[in-house]
């Protein structure tokens, strides 16, 4: 699937996500509805149905996460664009094998600037780098981070 597919992927899911977030409409409903008006190839539906579902299935864990590298700011009073951008991203990192984590990241932070504030791309990218410094259990079976543990003799 091409470079292009996925970012409108991205750009459908994050959409549809921001409308259950801020209305709370059923995710199939708005998932049918946002691809109806933005058709994509096959692959490019399915991997929005994957980070959409994705993220509302993990969404506690997201959330804690997120929490936990925006400390100053509490996830429910965070912009729903910058909300949700950093939580499909984080689910890309932990669940999307076929994305590498750069550019979860790189994608994240084109969203942000976007869609978010002038300087919701800066805390998007920071808060994702913290998370790809500090959570290298979520990158779990991904091979795509080396051990940085020092053996101890």
């Amino acid at each position: 699937m091409g470079v292009s597919i996925r970012r409108k992927a991205r750009t459908v899911a994050l959409q549809a996500l921001f409308e259950i977030d801020i209305v709370g409409h059923h995710p199939e409903v708005v998932l049918r509805e946002r691809l109806a008006e933005d058709p994509l190839p096959r692959e490019g539906e399915e991997f929005t149905r994957l980070l959409v579902m994705g993220v509302l299935s993990h969404l506690r864990e997201l959330d804690s996460i997120i929490g936990k590298y925006a400390p100053a700011w509490p996830v429910e009073q965070m912009s729903i664009i910058d909300r949700n951008i950093l939580r499909m991203a984080i689910f890309e990192l932990g669940y999307v094998d076929s994305t590498p984590p750069k550019v979860a990241i790189n994608e994240a932070v084109e969203l942000a600037k976007a869609f978010g504030s002038d300087s919701s791309y800066r805390f998007v990218n920071g808060v994702l780098g913290s998370v790809l410094a500090n959570e290298p259990g979520l990158l779990k079976g991904k091979g795509k981070r080396p051990s940085t543990a020092r053996k101890r003799r």
